[in-house]
């Protein structure tokens, strides 16, 4: 059987009563590889998602929704700017079905990404978690209209243990700088807490402007590794994964009501 992988966006927007009503908070959330029945809004009788249930019934399901492609940097693409993969050049990488680490290609300096807009109104606006849209300096999304990133600039699987590719070490960047080595498996399984903290501190830092927050996990993409306290209440390790990243939705939630902000 073939299992076809989504892409699970999750769009919160928040008009704090600090803010004009024309300026709303925007957090978007993206999945990478969840299954589209892998959370109980959607049917999963396996994945406990307390977090994702309560927003499904205080707001809104799409069940007719499509993304532009099933793949990583063609997908990202079309959520940054708006535009089909193909529009902005992106419908592959230069070699593969997506960008590869050392890639001269990647998202056009000149194309107009959501940060772009939103921060020539004013907005703060910051990016956790994994890019791939390049990874040379031009294409990083400091460079694309985020005031600050932290997180991997391609797909955690890019690393040296990747078969049949010759991939360099896969770095934790700060903006522009390495600031990490994803060495081995618990450092895989830290990322997702490592993301929603750093997406926590934006929040917080920010929260007396409008701000754009997007959280594009390397969960649940290959390899597959959650935290200890995960692996150790679920039954395997993608059902760890799926309850993990429910849980960083529930500390973007906790935040945004402890701030005044839900």
């Amino acid at each position: 059987m073939t299992r076809i992988f989504l892409r699970l966006i999750i769009c919160l927007i928040f008009i704090p009563g600090v803010l004009k009503a024309d300026t709303p908070n925007f957090v978007v959330i993206f999945i990478d590889d969840l299954g589209y029945g892998d959370i109980e809004p959607f049917g999963s009788k396996t994945n406990r998602t307390p977090n994702l249930n309560q927003m499904a019934k205080e707001g809104r399901t799409l069940t007719s929704f499509y993304v532009a492609s099933p793949v990583c940097t063609p997908s990202r693409a079309a959520l940054m700017t708006g535009c089909y993969p193909q529009r902005v050049g992106l419908a592959k990488g230069s070699g593969h079905a997506v960008l590869f680490p050392g890639d001269h290609y990647g998202l056009h300096p000149d194309e107009i990404t959501i940060a772009e807009t939103l921060k020539s109104v004013g907005y703060a606006t910051g990016c956790f978690g994994k890019w791939h849209l390049g990874d040379q300096k031009q294409f990083l999304p400091t460079s694309q209209g985020f005031d600050t990133w932290f997180g991997i600039p391609y797909s955690n699987d890019m690393w040296p243990a990747l078969k049949n590719f010759n991939c360099p070490d896969l770095p934790l960047m700060k903006d522009t700088e390495v600031v990490g080595i994803v060495k081995d498996m618990d450092d895989q399984a830290d990322l997702c807490r490592k993301f929603t903290e750093s997406a926590v501190t934006f929040i917080k830092e920010n929260k007396r402007k409008p701000f754009f927050l997007y959280l594009p996990h390397a969960f649940v993409h290959n390899p597959r590794q959650a935290s200890p306290v995960f692996m150790g209440s679920s039954a395997n390790v993608e059902q760890a994964q799926v309850e993990e990243v429910d849980w960083s939705v529930g500390q973007i939630l906790d935040t945004l009501r402890t701030e005044n902000l839900a």
